[in-house]
Protein backbone atom coordinates (compact mmCIF):
# COMPACT_ATOMS: atom_id res chain seq x y z
CA UNK A 1 0.00 0.00 0.00
CA UNK A 2 1.25 3.46 -0.75
CA UNK A 3 -0.04 7.17 -0.06
CA UNK A 4 0.83 10.48 -1.57
CA UNK A 5 1.05 13.18 0.33
CA UNK A 6 0.47 16.69 -2.00
CA UNK A 7 1.50 20.55 -0.31
CA UNK A 8 0.79 23.52 -2.36
CA UNK A 9 4.58 25.92 -2.50
CA UNK A 10 5.99 28.65 -4.21
CA UNK A 11 8.26 27.68 -6.67
CA UNK A 12 11.70 28.88 -3.95
CA UNK A 13 10.21 26.16 -1.84
CA UNK A 14 9.54 23.39 -4.90
CA UNK A 15 13.26 24.11 -5.91
CA UNK A 16 14.52 23.52 -2.93
CA UNK A 17 13.41 19.78 -1.83
CA UNK A 18 16.32 18.81 -4.09
CA UNK A 19 18.24 19.84 -0.84
CA UNK A 20 15.89 17.93 1.30
CA UNK A 21 17.91 14.98 2.00
CA UNK A 22 18.10 15.01 5.52
CA UNK A 23 14.90 16.16 6.12
CA UNK A 24 13.81 12.74 6.86
CA UNK A 25 16.35 10.78 8.57
CA UNK A 26 15.10 7.58 9.20
CA UNK A 27 14.93 4.46 7.04
CA UNK A 28 12.25 4.68 5.01
CA UNK A 29 11.81 8.02 3.99
CA UNK A 30 9.42 9.61 0.96
CA UNK A 31 10.10 10.48 -2.64
CA UNK A 32 9.98 13.81 -3.21
CA UNK A 33 9.29 15.84 -6.59
CA UNK A 34 7.32 19.19 -7.28
CA UNK A 35 6.44 20.56 -10.57
CA UNK A 36 4.75 23.57 -11.79
CA UNK A 37 0.91 22.74 -12.61
CA UNK A 38 0.35 25.49 -14.74
CA UNK A 39 2.67 27.77 -16.44
CA UNK A 40 0.41 30.68 -16.60
CA UNK A 41 0.97 30.73 -12.55
CA UNK A 42 5.01 30.40 -12.45
CA UNK A 43 4.99 30.72 -8.76
CA UNK A 44 1.91 28.32 -7.96
CA UNK A 45 4.19 24.86 -7.45
CA UNK A 46 3.22 21.40 -5.67
CA UNK A 47 5.49 19.21 -3.91
CA UNK A 48 4.58 15.41 -3.57
CA UNK A 49 5.73 13.08 -1.60
CA UNK A 50 5.43 9.37 -1.99
CA UNK A 51 5.24 7.11 0.88
CA UNK A 52 5.38 3.11 0.65
CA UNK A 53 3.96 3.41 4.26
CA UNK A 54 0.97 5.17 5.72
CA UNK A 55 2.48 9.06 6.77
CA UNK A 56 2.49 9.56 9.98
CA UNK A 57 1.53 12.81 11.79
CA UNK A 58 4.92 13.77 12.61
CA UNK A 59 5.99 13.34 8.71
CA UNK A 60 3.05 15.08 7.71
CA UNK A 61 3.86 18.10 9.84
CA UNK A 62 7.73 18.30 8.23
CA UNK A 63 6.21 17.73 5.23
CA UNK A 64 3.81 20.81 5.67
CA UNK A 65 6.68 23.04 6.80
CA UNK A 66 8.39 22.46 3.40
CA UNK A 67 5.76 23.64 1.40
CA UNK A 68 2.78 26.69 2.25
CA UNK A 69 -0.75 25.68 2.01
CA UNK A 70 -3.22 22.34 3.54
CA UNK A 71 -1.73 19.06 2.87
CA UNK A 72 -3.76 16.75 1.21
CA UNK A 73 -2.93 12.94 1.42
CA UNK A 74 -3.85 9.82 -0.85
CA UNK A 75 -4.06 6.48 -0.35
CA UNK A 76 -2.78 4.88 -4.23
CA UNK A 77 -3.67 1.20 -3.01
CA UNK A 78 -1.40 -1.45 -4.98
CA UNK A 79 -1.14 1.33 -7.99
CA UNK A 80 2.13 1.99 -9.68
CA UNK A 81 3.21 5.03 -7.72
CA UNK A 82 6.58 5.83 -9.39
CA UNK A 83 4.09 6.24 -12.58
CA UNK A 84 1.74 8.52 -10.81
CA UNK A 85 4.96 10.57 -9.45
CA UNK A 86 6.21 10.81 -13.09
CA UNK A 87 2.73 11.74 -14.80
CA UNK A 88 3.44 15.37 -12.71
CA UNK A 89 6.55 15.72 -14.24
CA UNK A 90 6.77 17.09 -17.46
CA UNK A 91 9.13 16.96 -20.26
CA UNK A 92 11.98 19.59 -19.84
CA UNK A 93 13.31 21.76 -22.62
CA UNK A 94 17.15 23.07 -22.07
CA UNK A 95 19.25 24.40 -24.95
CA UNK A 96 18.69 21.34 -27.62
CA UNK A 97 17.95 18.75 -25.13
CA UNK A 98 14.27 16.92 -23.95
CA UNK A 99 14.40 15.50 -21.04
CA UNK A 100 11.24 12.91 -20.40
CA UNK A 101 9.68 10.62 -18.41
CA UNK A 102 9.00 7.22 -19.55
CA UNK A 103 4.85 8.33 -19.60
CA UNK A 104 5.94 10.79 -22.67
CA UNK A 105 7.18 10.13 -26.01
CA UNK A 106 10.42 11.66 -27.10
CA UNK A 107 10.73 15.07 -28.89
CA UNK A 108 11.43 15.22 -32.59
CA UNK A 109 14.26 16.54 -33.76
CA UNK A 110 15.61 17.32 -30.75
CA UNK A 111 18.19 15.43 -28.24
CA UNK A 112 16.00 13.30 -26.05
CA UNK A 113 16.98 11.57 -22.57
CA UNK A 114 14.35 9.00 -20.76
CA UNK A 115 14.81 9.54 -16.86
CA UNK A 116 12.72 8.14 -14.28
CA UNK A 117 11.94 10.43 -11.30
CA UNK A 118 13.06 8.52 -7.93
CA UNK A 119 16.14 7.58 -6.69
CA UNK A 120 18.97 10.09 -7.66
CA UNK A 121 18.78 13.69 -8.27
CA UNK A 122 18.75 15.18 -11.85
CA UNK A 123 16.09 14.33 -13.63
CA UNK A 124 16.14 17.87 -14.98
CA UNK A 125 12.83 18.97 -13.43
CA UNK A 126 15.47 21.01 -10.50
CA UNK A 127 16.59 24.56 -12.27
CA UNK A 128 20.11 24.00 -11.81
CA UNK A 129 20.02 20.54 -13.47
CA UNK A 130 18.12 22.71 -16.44
CA UNK A 131 20.68 25.51 -16.11
CA UNK A 132 23.88 23.14 -16.44
CA UNK A 133 22.03 21.56 -19.92
CA UNK A 134 21.53 24.96 -21.54
CA UNK A 135 24.86 26.10 -20.20
CA UNK A 136 26.57 22.98 -22.23
CA UNK A 137 24.52 23.54 -25.01
CA UNK A 138 25.94 27.21 -25.23
CA UNK A 139 29.19 25.73 -24.79
CA UNK A 140 29.35 23.53 -27.62
CA UNK A 141 27.15 26.43 -30.04
CA UNK A 142 30.48 28.74 -28.95
CA UNK A 143 32.53 26.55 -30.65
CA UNK A 144 34.47 24.87 -27.01
CA UNK A 145 35.83 21.64 -28.38
CA UNK A 146 36.56 19.18 -25.18
CA UNK A 147 37.81 15.67 -25.16
CA UNK A 148 38.12 14.92 -21.16
CA UNK A 149 35.12 15.04 -19.54
CA UNK A 150 34.42 14.40 -15.84
CA UNK A 151 31.05 15.06 -13.95
CA UNK A 152 31.02 15.02 -10.34
CA UNK A 153 28.36 14.29 -8.45
CA UNK A 154 26.28 12.69 -11.41
CA UNK A 155 23.36 11.48 -9.65
CA UNK A 156 21.20 9.83 -12.59
CA UNK A 157 24.17 10.48 -15.17
CA UNK A 158 21.86 13.16 -17.65
CA UNK A 159 24.65 15.61 -17.29
CA UNK A 160 27.36 13.53 -18.16
CA UNK A 161 25.35 12.20 -20.74
CA UNK A 162 24.46 15.50 -22.28
CA UNK A 163 28.22 16.28 -22.63
CA UNK A 164 28.81 12.66 -24.95
CA UNK A 165 26.24 13.97 -26.85
CA UNK A 166 27.36 17.55 -27.37
CA UNK A 167 31.63 15.87 -27.52
CA UNK A 168 30.83 12.43 -28.97
CA UNK A 169 34.62 12.08 -29.54
CA UNK A 170 35.31 12.41 -25.91
CA UNK A 171 36.20 10.44 -22.96
CA UNK A 172 33.95 10.59 -19.82
CA UNK A 173 33.61 9.83 -15.88
CA UNK A 174 30.98 10.21 -14.14
CA UNK A 175 31.01 9.95 -10.11
CA UNK A 176 29.02 10.09 -7.09
CA UNK A 177 29.51 9.14 -3.59
CA UNK A 178 26.28 7.30 -3.32
CA UNK A 179 26.63 3.70 -4.77
CA UNK A 180 22.48 4.17 -5.18
CA UNK A 181 23.06 6.83 -7.52
CA UNK A 182 26.56 5.11 -9.79
CA UNK A 183 23.64 2.13 -10.01
CA UNK A 184 21.00 4.51 -11.06
CA UNK A 185 23.21 6.28 -13.77
CA UNK A 186 24.27 3.05 -15.49
CA UNK A 187 20.99 1.50 -15.29
CA UNK A 188 20.09 5.45 -17.58
CA UNK A 189 23.09 4.93 -19.87
CA UNK A 190 21.63 1.43 -20.76
CA UNK A 191 18.64 2.97 -21.37
CA UNK A 192 19.58 6.49 -23.37
CA UNK A 193 22.38 4.41 -25.36
CA UNK A 194 25.40 5.71 -23.60
CA UNK A 195 27.85 2.97 -23.84
CA UNK A 196 29.89 2.43 -20.68
CA UNK A 197 33.62 2.15 -21.11
CA UNK A 198 37.27 3.76 -21.34
CA UNK A 199 37.52 4.50 -24.74
CA UNK A 200 36.79 7.60 -26.89
CA UNK A 201 32.75 8.34 -26.72
CA UNK A 202 31.84 6.01 -23.59
CA UNK A 203 31.41 7.06 -20.35
CA UNK A 204 33.04 5.51 -17.02
CA UNK A 205 31.45 4.91 -13.95
CA UNK A 206 32.57 5.05 -10.42
CA UNK A 207 31.61 5.74 -6.86
CA UNK A 208 34.01 8.83 -5.16
CA UNK A 209 33.33 11.36 -2.64
CA UNK A 210 34.78 14.30 -4.51
CA UNK A 211 38.02 13.72 -6.57
CA UNK A 212 38.95 10.94 -4.19
CA UNK A 213 39.03 8.40 -7.00
CA UNK A 214 42.26 6.15 -8.29
CA UNK A 215 40.33 6.78 -11.55
CA UNK A 216 39.46 10.54 -11.35
CA UNK A 217 43.31 10.88 -11.02
CA UNK A 218 44.32 8.52 -13.78
CA UNK A 219 42.34 10.59 -16.17
CA UNK A 220 43.29 13.75 -14.82
CA UNK A 221 43.62 16.68 -16.11
CA UNK A 222 40.16 16.96 -17.45
CA UNK A 223 39.30 20.07 -20.14
CA UNK A 224 35.70 19.70 -18.58
CA UNK A 225 34.57 19.05 -15.34
CA UNK A 226 31.02 19.42 -14.29
CA UNK A 227 30.00 19.91 -10.48
CA UNK A 228 26.06 20.43 -9.65
CA UNK A 229 26.12 19.56 -6.06
CA UNK A 230 26.18 22.14 -3.55
CA UNK A 231 28.00 25.80 -2.33
CA UNK A 232 29.66 24.05 0.39
CA UNK A 233 31.14 21.17 -1.28
CA UNK A 234 32.08 23.07 -4.22
CA UNK A 235 33.83 25.73 -2.14
CA UNK A 236 35.43 22.58 -0.34
CA UNK A 237 36.60 21.04 -3.87
CA UNK A 238 37.54 24.41 -5.21
CA UNK A 239 41.60 23.39 -5.25
CA UNK A 240 40.85 19.90 -5.69
CA UNK A 241 39.41 20.87 -8.79
CA UNK A 242 41.74 23.47 -10.07
CA UNK A 243 44.36 20.56 -9.93
CA UNK A 244 42.86 18.22 -12.14
CA UNK A 245 41.77 20.80 -14.88
CA UNK A 246 43.96 21.04 -17.59
CA UNK A 247 45.05 24.61 -19.23
CA UNK A 248 42.70 26.07 -21.08
CA UNK A 249 39.63 23.51 -19.31
CA UNK A 250 36.71 24.65 -18.17
CA UNK A 251 34.45 24.22 -14.92
CA UNK A 252 30.86 24.46 -14.48
CA UNK A 253 29.36 24.86 -11.22
CA UNK A 254 25.88 24.44 -10.14
CA UNK A 255 23.83 23.41 -7.24
CA UNK A 256 24.41 27.25 -4.98
CA UNK A 257 22.17 29.97 -4.73
CA UNK A 258 22.33 33.22 -6.17
CA UNK A 259 23.52 34.76 -2.49
CA UNK A 260 25.90 31.69 -1.89
CA UNK A 261 27.25 33.04 -6.16
CA UNK A 262 29.92 35.40 -4.87
CA UNK A 263 31.65 33.19 -1.77
CA UNK A 264 31.88 30.30 -4.62
CA UNK A 265 33.66 32.63 -7.42
CA UNK A 266 35.74 33.63 -4.35
CA UNK A 267 37.19 29.99 -3.78
CA UNK A 268 37.67 29.96 -7.49
CA UNK A 269 39.75 32.90 -8.57
CA UNK A 270 41.73 32.28 -5.21
CA UNK A 271 42.83 29.22 -7.18
CA UNK A 272 43.59 31.50 -10.45
CA UNK A 273 40.61 31.26 -12.42
CA UNK A 274 38.74 32.70 -14.18
CA UNK A 275 34.61 33.25 -13.82
CA UNK A 276 33.77 33.36 -17.01
CA UNK A 277 29.83 33.75 -16.22
CA UNK A 278 28.36 33.81 -13.62
CA UNK A 279 24.90 32.97 -14.49
CA UNK A 280 20.98 34.34 -13.74
CA UNK A 281 18.70 33.22 -11.61
CA UNK A 282 17.81 32.05 -8.12
CA UNK A 283 20.16 29.11 -9.03
CA UNK A 284 23.05 30.49 -11.25
CA UNK A 285 25.54 28.61 -13.04
CA UNK A 286 28.94 29.66 -12.91
CA UNK A 287 31.28 28.90 -15.61
CA UNK A 288 35.35 28.62 -14.71
CA UNK A 289 38.20 29.21 -16.83
CA UNK A 290 41.67 28.54 -16.64
CA UNK A 291 44.08 30.34 -18.66
CA UNK A 292 45.75 28.23 -21.75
Amino acid sequence: MSFRVTIPCTRAQGERIANADDTFPDADPPVLVADEPDEARPDDWLIHAYFEHEPTSDEIAVLSGLGSGPVQVEKLGEEDWVTLSQAGLPPIRAGRFTVHTPTYPPDPDRINFEIDAGLAFGTGQHATTSGCLAALDRLEREGARFTNIADVGTGTGLLAFAALKLWPAARGIATDIDPIAVNVARDNAAINGIPVGHGAGELLLAVAEGMDSPMLAARAPFDLIIANILAGPLIELASDFATALAPGGTILLAGLLDSQADAVAKAYKKRKLTIADRGFGEWPVLLCRRAA
